[in-house]
């Protein structure tokens, strides 16, 4: 084990890229933030000046970073998902410790390409797959795994996007358009397959359907009164989709707002909706990332689980339901229910709240990332990049289903 904290470098200073330096600001004892790459001048500057980063140690490009001497231990690779696969498999190959925000990549060769990288350098790795390091879930996993309601059978998951955080990330954002990113069930659910695959392990997936499309965000349901922007819209003040709502009239340094400018004053977000994404008319951009889809998926020994994600919602998190033979579980990011048939008993869970990123989720990732590289115990990381490898090829034979509309066989999709 070693004694010094793990030096670290961070590879894309967006919004995730700054939340894990803070949280590795947070545990002092644990890591250290020593570099940045990030093409962006005024969020690089940032970053440097916010963690006392020297100029030797300040990277416009990652190629830069990679290009040279082992600079530290390990590498956090929180770039835009079309980006992932380079630095990657670069940090891999250089030797450093890979801490890899999800998706792992945008195509399933790139995600293969990532896990052999890793493989072959015998790394400590870990896929920001939040949802297994939240206390709740995991309260949820040890639960059926212990048997308190006896063997699962069926079970259903609800990912409740939220109908604003539709508009923001996946019609004007980064995540709109499955040709600037991916497509909607890797960029936003792929937390969700991963977590119903962890659920039902150790059985093991064997077949996928998916249905979904774009139904509600088009130019055809536009209002006939509505402009390409907002500040030129007569209906904004009425509109739920107002960018000046969201993005000037709000906390500015808070998200969502905050990722549209580096400078937050009211006049930068101003004139960021005037000229950015984030100031288009959701019902005319050049979205094209489903807004519902549903997946069915059969398990080794017949397990069956469905999965839904659904941008029309007023409230967030995920609800879950695990049917079993001898009782049934329902869950949410706040309680859990467990009743079980032969005593009638129902036993009510109350989870406390968490600070921070997917309940605390997100602080756990790092810092469990951190102990396994300080302590040489690949153990430590519940997500390495290999297994993550495995549930990112469930969701695009998903997406497979989806675009041929017939199930796919797991076996299919064998490399």
């Amino acid at each position: 084990m070693s004694e010094q904290p793990v030096r670290v470098a961070i590879i894309g200073a967006g919004s995730r890229g700054e939340l894990f330096g803070g949280i590795i600001a947070r545990h002092p004892e644990l890591g250290r933030v020593v570099a940045v790459a990030e093409p962006r001048d005024a969020y690089r500057d940032r970053f440097a000046e916010r963690y006392g980063l020297p100029k030797s140690a300040v990277f416009r490009d990652w190629r830069e970073f990679f290009d040279g001497p082992r600079r530290c231990d390990a590498a956090v690779v929180s770039t835009l998902d079309r980006d992932h696969a380079g630095p990657a498999v670069a940090a891999s190959r250089r030797g450093y410790h890979l801490l890899l925000e999800k998706p792992m990549a945008v195509t399933l060769e790139d995600c293969r390409a990532i896990a052999g990288a890793q493989k072959a350098a015998g790394t400590v790795s870990s896929v920001c797959h939040s949802l297994r390091y939240h206390a709740g879930f995991a309260a949820l996993k040890s639960a059926v795994a212990a048997g308190r309601i006896g063997r699962p059978v069926t079970m259903d998951q609800l990912e409740q996007v939220v109908w604003w955080h539709q508009a923001h990330s996946f019609v004007r954002g980064n995540w709109g358009s499955e040709g600037q990113s991916t497509f909607m069930l890797l960029a936003k659910s792929c937390h969700d397959i991963d977590y119903l695959a962890h659920l039902a392990a150790p059985a093991a997936c064997r077949r996928v359907c998916s249905y979904g499309s774009l139904t509600h965000f088009t130019r055809s349901n536009a209002p006939v009164d509505s402009a390409d922007r907002c500040l030129d819209c007569a209906r904004e003040r009425r509109c739920p989709y107002s960018a000046v709502k969201a993005y000037v009239d709000a906390d500015r340094e808070s998200w969502p707002a905050c990722v549209i400018a580096a400078d937050h004053s009211r006049e930068a977000h101003r004139e960021a909706i005037r000229t950015g994404p984030y100031g288009r008319c959701v019902w005319r951009t050049d979205n094209d990332v489903v807004d519902h889809q549903v997946v069915a998926l059969e398990f080794e020994g017949g397990l069956t689980a469905t999965f839904t994600m659904a941008a029309f919602t007023q409230y967030g998190g995920r609800k879950i339901r695990v049917h079993g033979t001898g009782g049934e579980i329902e869950f949410t990011e706040e309680r859990m229910q467990v009743r079980t048939f032969a005593d009638q008993r129902d036993e009510d869970i109350v989870f406390q709240p968490e600070s921070g990123g997917h309940g605390g989720g997100d602080e756990r990732v790092m810092c469990s990332f951190l102990s396994a590289v300080l302590r040489g115990d690949p153990s430590l990381v519940s997500t390495d990049i290999q297994e993550s490898l495995r549930t990112h090829t469930i969701v695009f034979a998903a997406e497979r289903s989806r675009r041929l509309g017939r199930a796919v066989e797991l076996s299919e999709m064998e490399g």
